[in-house]
């Protein structure tokens, strides 16, 4: 029997507790996880003052230490490596293990964090697919905002020095993920819109992509169905629903381009995050706006839920780039091979050039 070495064999977050007030769990579930008495790190998105309820419910033993992160911008490679030196220069063993609370930035900060304090080393050095060689210590994620799919994704995204791009690898995932629906309370209305464009984003990129496959179609449609529920479907559903479906969309959009890549909103959006330090949900929302001729069906659908929940998406961003940005901008979205080659398959290159990108761009 012949064997099809095109096959990957993709690692899946190993236990994941959801429900409401699950994060109550999360003392009892950190002690079985703690090596002698190395501390816990807990990484927490510093929209959360040291007297939120959040912060209060997080019981610190022994040395554990609670570090406030900055999610303002996206998470930098620069940002992981000062973390990890802090960590390294304080303790004088490795951590138990890296708890991200907060959003995406937050969750790949964790990730990133626990695979440079394994790896020598800059973060730098290992955006890209597979450059990881050394298992991360442990490290759980604890969304605070539904979306993005960071809980549950491979890849943990960085702003580089001369790119953006991710350290995707086998020893990314988080070894436990908290989901818990009662912490997204709270959440401002335009973040839960873009942040959840995020995930809608993935579904349509995924299930239009060259790379689709049964496996990825399965958790697609079904993150696709909760994004509809959520955002543009009339229905009776509390508010208190709304946050779990939601919270399930998440995941199942991040195990769908975990098995198969998103597409052209996403190349571009890194170009907007790297250059103009856009936040990742907004910029797919920008971009997404304008790709009628690669997404129909989902534009249209989008531009309803954006009319639904009256949400502005910000134009305009690139009509005063200098020449340097733009270039700048193009060389970050096409160095994403493989999210061109899903959108647009193999020979995209011949599709995509730098023109036709760059007058896309001029259009945002």
């Amino acid at each position: 029997m012949s064997v099809n070495n095109e096959y990957r064999n993709f690692p899946m977050v190993p236990r994941v507790v959801f429900g409401k007030g699950s994060f109550n769990q999360l003392s009892s579930i950190l002690d079985l996880k703690r090596e002698g008495n190395g501390p816990f790190i807990f990484l927490v998105d510093d929209a959360f003052d040291k007297n939120s309820s959040v912060v209060k419910r997080i019981e610190l033993k022994y040395n554990d230490k609670l570090l406030f992160v900055s999610a303002e911008e996206e998470p930098k490679t620069s940002q992981v490596d000062a973390i990890v030196k802090d960590i390294l220069e304080e303790f004088d063993k490795l951590p138990s293990g890296i708890i991200g609370i907060g959003g995406g930035s937050v969750m790949d900060l964790a990730k990133a964090v626990s695979l440079m304090l394994t790896n020598k080393g800059g973060a730098a050095d290992y955006q890209g697919w597979d450059l990881i060689k050394t298992k991360s210590i442990y490290h759980v994620g604890i969304p605070t905002i539904s979306g993005t799919g960071a809980e549950v994704s491979r890849t943990c995204v960085l702003s580089g020095p001369v790119r953006k791009l991710g350290i995707n690898s086998d020893y990314t995932t988080f070894d436990q993920v908290v989901l818990d629906p009662l912490l997204l309370d709270g959440v401002p209305k335009n973040q839960w819109f873009y942040t959840g464009m995020d995930c809608f984003i993935h579904c349509v990129e995924s299930l239009e992509g060259t790379f689709l496959n049964d496996f990825s179609q399965s958790y697609g449609e079904k993150a696709y169905d909760l994004c509809l529920e959520v955002f543009l479907e009339e229905n009776d559903f509390t508010e208190e629903e709304k946050r779990g479906k939601l919270m399930m969309a998440s995941w199942h959009g991040g195990m769908s381009i975990a098995y198969s890549q998103v597409g052209v909103a996403h190349a571009m959006s890194y170009g907007l995050g790297f250059v103009l330090g856009t936040k990742h949900g907004i910029g797919n929302c920008i971009v997404f706006n304008y790709l009628e001729d690669y997404y129909p069906e989902g534009v249209a659908i989008f531009k309803k839920m954006v009319a639904k929940h009256q949400v502005d998406i910000p134009t305009g961003l690139c009509s005063d780039l200098t020449e340097e940005q733009m270039e700048t901008m193009i060389n970050v979205a096409l160095s994403l091979e493989p999210l061109w080659e899903n959108a647009l398959g193999k020979e995209w290159k011949s599709i995509m050039t730098r023109e036709k990108l760059r007058s896309m761009y001029i259009k945002m």
